[in-house]
């Protein structure tokens, strides 16, 4: 996936069984990030930091999705625990994020294994790639997405 590349279509499921596609965002900024697992320590304060930041994005038009593999059951128990407020989406089967490269081969403890490969993608209004993160650190990642958002704005 590369800057000015077509962001892949997808439909996915929120929380309440709500279907949600990128087409539905249309003329708006989209920031989609893709996380390991809901309640882990790394994807909650990003989750977190997104919530925390909303407004500001609110602002600018552009809307948050999170998309993981973990069903719907899972996000509402994420979402109600730490009072997220921003979109999450199911993708069980990995398919989303394979479109997108975020399903890949991961090491951890020495251990080979394919998992979900923490990233974001700036979506532009016109559906294209403005900007990507392929590995991303959680520290500080929030606040560099809002910057990318606001560089990519007329001034």
């Amino acid at each position: 996936m590369k800057i000015g590349d077509n962001a892949p279509g997808f439909c996915l499921e929120d929380f309440q069984g709500n279907e949600h596609c990128l087409q539905d965002f249309a003329g708006k900024w989209v920031v989609l990030y893709f996380y390991p697992k809901d309640n882990t320590s790394g994807c909650t304060k990003e989750a977190k930091g997104f919530t925390e930041m909303k407004p500001e994005f609110d602002k600018l038009g552009a809307a948050i999705i999170g998309i993981s593999k973990d069903s719907p059951a899972s996000h509402e128990r994420f979402i109600n625990k730490h009072g997220l407020e921003i979109l999450l989406l199911s993708d069980p089967e990995h398919k989303v994020m394979e479109a997108y490269g975020a399903w890949g081969k991961k090491k951890n403890y020495g251990r080979e294994y394919f998992g979900t490969i923490r990233s974001t993608f700036l979506i532009d209004p016109e559906g294209k790639v403005a900007y990507a993160w392929p590995k991303v650190r959680v520290n500080g990642h929030v606040e560099a997405v809002l910057k990318q958002l606001k560089a990519q704005l007329p001034a």
